[in-house]
């Protein structure tokens, strides 16, 4: 299944990359009328009005292939089994574990090592 994953996420990147190419290379609306007035855009490879449809035609199969391969990441990943715990359960890293709060390192201050309530999850969020 993991190997699935990544094929959908090789095709998305690449079809990606694929219309962001073919946007830059098609002209804007407006670039018909220079043709129209003598300049030198109407003898192109595909002739006058052959690159606006093939451009335009690959650029909407590639946007449906990313549009398909964004649903299907999506499903696969909602599909994943998940824990049953919420992320605020977890111990965080460099915190720790224990309720008593470390005591005050400066000379000056002398206030004895406060034990804090064991709370966990959202109760943890101060509130104002």
């Amino acid at each position: 299944m993991n190997v699935f994953i990544n094929v959908i996420l090789a095709v998305q990147m690449l079809t990606a990359l694929g219309m962001i190419g073919l946007i830059l290379i098609q002209q804007g609306k407006g670039a018909d009328m220079g043709a129209a007035f003598g300049s030198g855009g109407s003898g192109s490879l595909f002739g006058a009005s052959g690159s606006a449809n093939f451009l335009s035609r690959t650029t909407a199969v590639l946007a449906a292939i990313f549009f398909v391969s964004t649903l299907a990441l999506a499903y696969f990943a909602n599909a994943r089994p998940t824990s049953s715990g919420s992320v605020l359960d977890t111990p965080a890293i460099g915190i720790p574990a224990g309720n008593t709060v470390p005591a005050a390192t400066s000379a000056t201050e002398s206030a004895p090592a406060a034990t804090a309530p064991a709370a966990s999850g959202a109760a943890q969020i101060p509130t104002k």
